[in-house]
């Protein structure tokens, strides 16, 4: 352990959980688990200055480079020649806020294959990252508050963004379709399981969409166990601060045969257990 690290555990995480008797509650029962959080050295002034060049950059990015696209993109109706840019407009965003991505298990994926990205989620970096860094030309899982961002939600649809209206389940089912067509057309699919950001050092329970997709497309689940961007970029904390983001893209697990919660656990126990051998060290 290194002395920047807050030292309490709020839930205690087993160190290698398992889908059989002997899981952790937290991972058996979908609750929220809790781990602890690094500390930046960095001073808070420091950080919400940071944080709002990270905004500014993100709305010069969309004004000048996204806007004019998408406008002119809509008007030849070439939409899904918007997902290059859109790449780039990832990457550099996240060189913008001096955030590095350090992708573990890329090795697991097969070549010409679909999956369903299964990742938690603690802060805006986190999409980024897995839009630009899993390899795989992949469409998003998003909530349907962003569709009403400028720009963003025009061309959320352009680069096979979905919006999920989870309080309208007709909605939510012709986006899940939606998804479902994306996947047979050669796509994989990313999803925050957790279905919103967590607070830092949070696993919060994980919905069910995913795994039901996952199952419809008969494509292998690649949990994502996304470290530090909590810290670098938190929920609610109105600061960031440079550092690494450590995406681990963990063993894919087969689909065939299997019922949604044992999918669930599975993956649970992946991203739990990586989340909490990271804290060891």
């Amino acid at each position: 352990m290194t002395d920047n690290k807050s030292k309490d555990i709020t839930e205690n995480i087993s160190p290698s959980p398992r889908c059989d008797d002997e899981l952790d509650p937290g991972i058996r029962e979908n609750t929220k688990l809790t781990f602890s959080v690094q500390k930046s050295n960095k001073s808070r002034l420091a950080g919400k200055l940071h944080y709002w060049w990270c905004w500014f950059a993100a709305s010069a990015l969309l004004l000048f480079a996204g806007g004019p696209a998408v406008l002119f993109l809509w008007v030849v109706n070439q939409r899904l020649r918007l997902y290059p840019l859109a790449l780039w407009g990832a990457e550099t965003w996240l060189i913008a806020c001096r955030a590095k991505v350090k992708v573990i298990g890329s090795e697991h994926l097969e070549p010409d294959r679909s999956y369903v990205f299964a990742s938690n989620h603690r802060s805006y970096l986190d999409t980024a990252a897995l839009f630009r860094y899993t390899g795989r030309r992949i469409g998003l899982v998003a909530k349907k508050e962003l569709l009403k961002a400028p720009v963003l939600g025009q061309g959320m649809g352009f680069v096979n963004i979905i919006a999920i209206d989870r309080s309208n389940p007709d909605r939510a089912l012709a986006s899940m379709e939606k998804a479902r067509s994306v996947m047979r057309a050669g796509y994989s699919f990313g999803v925050f399981v957790e279905g919103t950001r967590a607070m830092p050092g949070e696993l919060l329970p994980f919905k069910k969409g995913a795994f039901h997709l996952a199952l419809q497309t008969d494509a292998a689940i690649v949990p994502v166990a996304i470290r530090n961007s909590d810290w670098m970029m938190g929920k609610r904390t109105g600061v960031a601060y440079a550092g690494e983001i450590v995406m681990v893209l963990l063993a894919p697990i087969e689909t065939k045969g299997r019922d949604v919660m044992e999918l669930l656990q599975e993956t649970r126990a992946a991203i739990a257990s990586e989340l909490s051998r990271a804290w060891e060290e």
